[in-house]
């Protein structure tokens, strides 16, 4: 797999990259228009938030070290407003769709060294979003608060795992009622099925 520093740190292009820095709570794009700009998350955290026509919050996706993200993945005609919001603080590599797809007359091997890298983050991308349908998809809190700590336990290759974002966001991104959550949660810990370690820490003491 391409190195992305690599590709941060290469002075040569026949395309334009932009590097830029946010704080947290800070927004990084909007999905309203079709812009066709890729972004990768250089360092940092931050989520994909939707607001529909009532003003109800969903958070959508979740993107760490290596994501990308951009309205070229989304359809910005659906009636809600998406946004990425920096959950710490970011650093956010932008390009144009247009400058990767383009034919390379000079053929760089910096060019080709990010399609490489675009290829292996789509690929690690639609992983994740396979993860997310798998997880929104069951019927019951606790299928869903079972399989989403369970995917959190592959990436990090440990039993303890850390949510990264608050509990209310954590009921947002489920698509569930926070109390019935909350309810659950401490359902689980009662039946000694995760060990609860701080505020979104726990330990899973199942396989």
């Amino acid at each position: 797999m391409v190195d992305l520093q690599k590709v941060i740190d290469a002075k040569s292009y026949c395309y334009k990259l932009v590097e830029k820095s946010f704080e947290k709570n800070e927004m990084i794009t909007s999905y309203i228009e079709k812009r066709k700009q890729i972004f990768i998350l250089i360092s940092g955290e931050a989520t994909l938030i939707r607001y529909d026509v009532r003003g109800n919050k969903d958070i959508v996706d979740f993107f760490h070290e290596g994501s990308v993200f951009g309205e070229a993945f989304y359809n910005v005609y659906l009636n809600s407003e998406m946004s990425v919001i920096a959950s710490k603080k970011c650093k956010v590599l932008t390009i144009m769709l247009d400058d990767v797809l383009k034919k390379c007359d000079s053929r760089c091997k910096n060019h080709d060294m990010l399609n490489e890298l675009l290829l292996n983050l789509l690929f690690e991308n639609t992983t994740h979003l396979n993860s997310r349908i798998e997880v929104i998809t069951k019927r019951t809190i606790r299928e869903k608060l079972l399989i989403y700590f369970k995917t959190l336990s592959i990436e990090s290759y440990s039993p303890i795992i850390r949510i990264p974002f608050s509990l209310t966001d954590l009921a947002d991104f489920l698509s569930v009622n926070r109390s019935a959550m909350m309810r659950e949660l401490k359902a689980l810990e009662d039946d000694g099925i995760i060990q609860k370690i701080n505020k979104n820490r726990y330990k899973l003491l199942y396989r």
